[in-house]
């Protein structure tokens, strides 16, 4: 699933070598509406540069993204009348993610939509919670 520029379909949307409905576009991001969509107005939110998830995407980038998602959050409250809408973003194929370029779903919501996910939450066993928090400072200190 991992892909590179020359075989990337948002890359192309990116170099307008396919067309798209975009509704934002700046400097490092474009947005465009999904051509297969969860509800009317579901957005796709990418980056101009190339990376295949968002651990190779650059923080400078990130935070692009970032600043944008309110406003395009706003916009898409405005023009679907959602109740509300989920931001969804994927990551290897076992995560769900189809498109080996890093994007964000912004998906609008309605009361009884019928879209859904499973949350099966789970539980730590005593302790166990301590050692992963240990864990995870350990990694971002390295």
């Amino acid at each position: 699933m991992a892909s590179s520029p020359s075989d990337c379909i948002f890359c192309k949307i990116v170099q307008r070598q396919i067309p798209a409905s975009t509704i934002f576009d700046d400097d490092s991001v474009i947005a465009f509406l999904d051509v297969s969509p969860l509800a009317s107005g579901h957005l796709l939110v990418i980056p101009k540069v190339h990376a295949n998830q968002l651990i190779d995407l650059p923080e400078t980038v990130a935070s692009d993204i970032g600043r944008v998602l309110p406003q395009l959050g706003r916009a898409l409250l405005m023009v679907s009348g959602a109740d509300g809408f989920n931001v969804l973003q994927n990551n290897g194929e076992v995560a769900g993610q189809v498109v080996g370029h890093v994007h964000f779903h912004l998906i609008p919501r309605f009361k009884d939509d019928g879209l859904g996910y499973r949350w099966n939450a789970g539980a730590y066993e005593d302790g166990q919670m301590n050692d992963v928090c240990d864990l995870f400072k350990q990694a971002l200190a390295s």
